[in-house]
């Protein structure tokens, strides 16, 4: 039997997934892969050089895409036998999920998974939810409102908030917001942060879930990454709906797209076998069957407009696709990890009062100047 070893990271829809369908492809082709997991943060922030020295397939968030292209971490997809799959997969992309993979005209890794920051709301205690961001100011005065506010959160927030506003960050390289452009946005979140409990800006995405399904103080969240498996039946003692954004000057547009994308290692002891279990483990028929139902939550477009997917999760796919398509897409240059890693920790700062709007955008741009001055856009995905 051929055994292959992988690297996912904690949470049922990131591990018990790829567990899940790894089983099921050994039934099929004698192919085992054994996955191990990381955290949250470090799925987020960890270099992939170390993971793919002992790995052969990794699952990562597209960010990394560039760096880990140029220096030759990560095998390419394109030009070894898959090309006719790739292009049905690239028409089964939600959004920009599957371009996000891209770089320099090869395709490293393949979305097996879609999310940008969407809404979640508790209907059993909120009859209609905000759908502009007056009405959540409005419930947040109430102290209905949660919002996940720890550093890389409150980071991806500002992205959000800043696209949706009609000034997406990064548009001029080497310049991340004008302060013209930054001030609304903060003023939004700082307002906002006055409002929700203070633990909140040391919160991810899982732990506002945990706390909005686990009780009845609170009743909506405006923006976090989206987790299916709070809406499903069981999951939890009490379910959540997942909702588009709150509309701003584009409408819902603008939410930074996150999810997370399977990959080969380039030292892989086994590339044949690695790319085909990843080519198949991203396919709709694996992403609609045996990945979602252990938890997964589908990269793949077919999933999302499947009935009996959307029936047991409360509508998740259908009722977040408007804010997945219009999503935005992170900056694609080789400096964008070392941008976020340093930058997020001053945005939560600045929420806190530890640092005025003008320290902030000052410290960002002067990084940004560092950063991202070199955007590689030569295929910006779309």
């Amino acid at each position: 039997m051929t055994r292959l070893r992988g690297m996912t990271w904690e949470h049922a829809r990131g591990f018990d997934s790829m567990v899940a369908a790894s089983t099921a492809y050994a039934d099929l082709t004698g192919v085992r892969v054994t996955w191990e997991s990381r955290s949250l943060q470090a799925f987020a922030d960890e270099p992939l050089d170390r993971l793919a020295a002992d790995h052969d397939l990794l699952v990562i968030d597209h960010p990394h895409i560039p760096l880990a292209a140029e220096d030759g971490v990560l095998a390419p997809l394109d030009g070894v036998g898959h090309d006719d799959e790739l292009a049905v997969l690239a028409a089964q992309s939600v959004g920009a999920s599957h371009a996000s993979y891209r770089h320099d005209g090869h395709q490293y890794g393949l979305a097996s998974d879609a999310a940008a920051q969407v809404s979640a709301t508790r209907p059993d205690l909120l009859e209609e939810h905000p759908r502009d961001w007056d009405a959540v100011l409005d419930l947040a005065r109430a102290g209905r409102v949660l919002w996940p506010a720890k550093p890389i959160d409150a980071f991806s927030s500002l992205v959000t908030l800043a696209a949706n506003n009609g000034t997406p960050p990064a548009a001029t390289p080497g310049v991340f917001l004008a302060a013209d452009d930054a001030a609304p946005v903060l003023d939004r979140m700082r307002e906002l942060a006055a409002h929700v409990p203070a633990w909140n800006l040391d919160a991810n995405p899982i732990e506002v879930a945990e706390a909005l399904s686990g009780g009845d103080e609170w009743a909506y969240v405006p923006l976090l990454f989206g987790y299916t498996n709070y809406s499903r039946r069981g999951y939890r003692s009490r379910r959540l709906r997942y909702v588009d954004i709150p509309a701003g000057a584009e409408g819902v547009r603008g939410s930074l797209l996150g999810g997370a994308g399977i990959s080969v290692s380039a030292r892989s002891g086994d590339l044949a076998a690695a790319r085909d279990f990843a080519f198949w483990v991203a396919s709709a028929q694996a992403q609609a069957g045996v990945y979602y139902t252990a938890g997964g939550q589908p990269g793949n477009a077919v999933a999302w407009e499947d009935t009996a997917v959307n029936e047991d999760c409360w509508d998740f796919f259908t009722g977040t696709r408007a804010t997945l398509e219009g999503a935005f897409v992170r900056p694609r240059t080789a400096g964008y990890i070392a941008f976020q890693d340093q930058a997020s920790p001053w945005v939560t700062e600045a929420l806190r009062g530890d640092l005025t709007d003008r320290v902030l955008v000052g410290r960002l741009n002067d990084l940004a100047a560092t950063l991202l001055s070199d955007r590689h856009l030569a295929e910006e995905p779309r």
